[in-house]
């Protein structure tokens, strides 16, 4: 009889393997956004990039926090090819508890001095593709469309957003 053991090993590595890249949302997610100034951001047309969606809502209170991270952030990766995108949950829908327009949408991101382009994912399809279950959390997605990694959940409290990604986006520049 022959002895399966290495077989079954190799075996058990390739599903470890597997399910790890599975886990970690490996693979491209495709998705649409619209942006306040009514243009499409897909992830088609973000090959290519090294991109960070920081997903986050006006009525968080972090959210102050999270855009001065957000703005620095963009800041400082962007001559380096990183695309940084604020995504807001909020909803489109005047009935809803969660609604903000476009305008205060960009009375926000103009208050606290934000000056990359907010997308809207309004009914959440996006961040559950990608597996967000708080707010706010960050997603980098690599030049071929892949997420690195979960998703990054919560902040740093000192608004360091740079700091708390740089290896992340070290990795895939």
């Amino acid at each position: 009889m022959r002895n399966r053991k290495p077989l079954f090993a190799l075996f058990m590595v390739l599903a470890l393997a597997a399910s790890l890249a599975v886990a970690q949302g490996r693979g491209p997610v495709d998705f649409s956004l619209r942006s306040i100034d009514g243009q499409t951001i897909t992830s088609d047309s973000l090959r290519g990039e090294v991109v960070v969606l920081a997903f986050g809502a006006s009525w968080l209170p972090l959210s102050k926090t999270q855009l001065t991270g957000v703005r620095k952030l963009a800041d400082e990766y962007s001559d380096r090819g990183v695309v940084v995108y604020w995504v807001s949950t909020e909803s489109e829908d005047q009935k809803s508890k969660n609604f903000a327009s476009d305008d205060q949408l960009r009375a926000f991101a103009q208050k606290y001095g934000l000056k990359v382009t907010v997308l809207r994912d309004p009914d959440g399809v996006t961040s559950k593709k990608f597996g967000i279950d708080q707010l706010p959390s960050i997603v980098i997605i690599n030049k071929q469309g892949n997420p690195v990694g979960a998703p990054i959940g919560g902040l740093d409290p000192n608004g360091n957003l740079a700091g708390q990604l740089a290896k992340s986006l070290d990795q895939v520049l």
